[in-house]
């Protein structure tokens, strides 16, 4: 105990060196990889704030950020399978030289071998939804609440469009009002890495979902992510008036999956229910029974249960995500560390 007590202070009073973020030659190659890449978190790529490490064949990186004494990964590597494995051990290898702790960061069940080797302990931090769209409809009992937020938004004179990749530097200055109103009304700073933030260079990259009211003004909208080989669709920056009618969001994803279900797309992703499933027992992990008590109890803190629930209505399939990181003694300043990069600083982790 003594002698891991002394590492880990040892390694709390180092500075690693923090790696430049990435080249405009990186760039572009993160760019052909995205494109080639069936999960749409590989989109979080492109937001300008990420570090890469690749495969020796350079078909597959790790993005990456640094907070504290953490390397931290978003997700799995992104890339062709083949070339995955290469890249997250890179990665694990540059975080061993610079003395750093290797985490990656909502990573598949399906993954977690690769990370056993590594040495890596997990942690479940809660299931992402995904909704199948190859039968997606608005019929039955099920999705009466849905047809009726559509009816209601045709009949409040909502409606949706697509505003494709090439017009959309003609709308951004009204996303831009957009967002602000946004951002003012809920009294928050933007965010980053594990999602986007309001940027004309990085919104100007996709098609964007817009909602207009009767006067024909956009009020909503958000850029959508479209994974190779039409497996998946998501969205990633979503805004909207504070004057906005209530369920223009819902309006919009309906409209969406509607439009995936009519383009072959086989999933739309709805993003993570952090701490949703994370089953507490007395003889299971402390972060297991904390975890479970904040998603039942959270109320006060963040609305963990009314997300899962938001996302219900939906009818997705749950998929555990996870960390793997070093665990142990250095798994609170871990997650702080994590919290603290997608909060942009530990000032607006603290006044979010």
């Amino acid at each position: 105990m003594t002698i891991a007590l002394v590492a880990v202070a040892r390694v709390l009073r180092s500075h690693p060196n923090v790696p430049d973020l990435a080249s405009d030659e990186e760039l572009a190659e993160v760019t052909n990889i995205v494109a080639g890449t069936e999960a749409t978190h590989a989109n979080l790529a492109l937001l300008g704030d990420k570090r890469f490490v690749f495969s020796d064949d350079r078909k597959a990186a790790v993005m990456f950020g640094c907070e504290g004494n953490s390397w931290i990964a978003m997700g799995d590597p992104i890339g062709p399978k083949e070339s995955t494995d290469d890249a997250a051990w890179n990665f694990r290898e540059a975080c061993d030289a610079a003395g750093v702790w290797p985490v990656f960061y909502q990573v598949d069940e399906s993954s977690l071998g690769r990370y056993v080797e590594m040495g890596l302990s997990m942690l479940k931090l809660g299931e992402e939804a995904r909704v199948p769209l190859e039968d997606f409809s608005l019929e039955g009992s099920s999705r009466k609440d849905l047809r009726r937020t559509k009816k209601k938004s045709g009949e409040a004179g909502l409606r949706f469009e697509i505003v494709p990749q090439a017009d959309v530097p003609n709308i951004m200055p009204r996303l831009k009002e957009i967002s602000d109103a946004w951002l003012g009304d809920k009294s928050t700073a933007e965010k980053g890495f594990s999602l986007g933030f309001f940027d004309e260079l990085y919104l100007a990259r996709y098609d964007i979902a817009l909602i207009r009211n009767e006067q024909n003004d956009a009020i909503a909208f958000a850029n959508i992510w479209r994974g190779a080989n039409k497996e998946e669709l998501s969205i990633d920056l979503m805004r909207y008036l504070p004057d906005s009618p209530h369920g223009v969001m819902e309006y919009l994803f309906i409209e969406l999956m509607l439009d995936g279900h009519e383009q072959g797309y086989q999933w739309f992703n709805l993003g993570m229910a952090p701490l949703s499933g994370v089953e507490s027992h007395r003889l299971g992990p402390l972060w297991n029974r904390v975890s479970n008590l904040l998603f039942r109890h959270g109320e006060h803190f963040y609305n963990f249960q009314g997300l899962r629930n938001y996302k219900d209505k939906f009818d997705p399939e749950w998929f555990p995500k996870y960390l793997a990181s070093p665990g142990g003694l250095a798994t609170p300043q871990i997650l702080a560390n994590v919290a603290t990069l997608i909060s942009g600083g530990a000032g607006r982790l603290l006044h979010r």
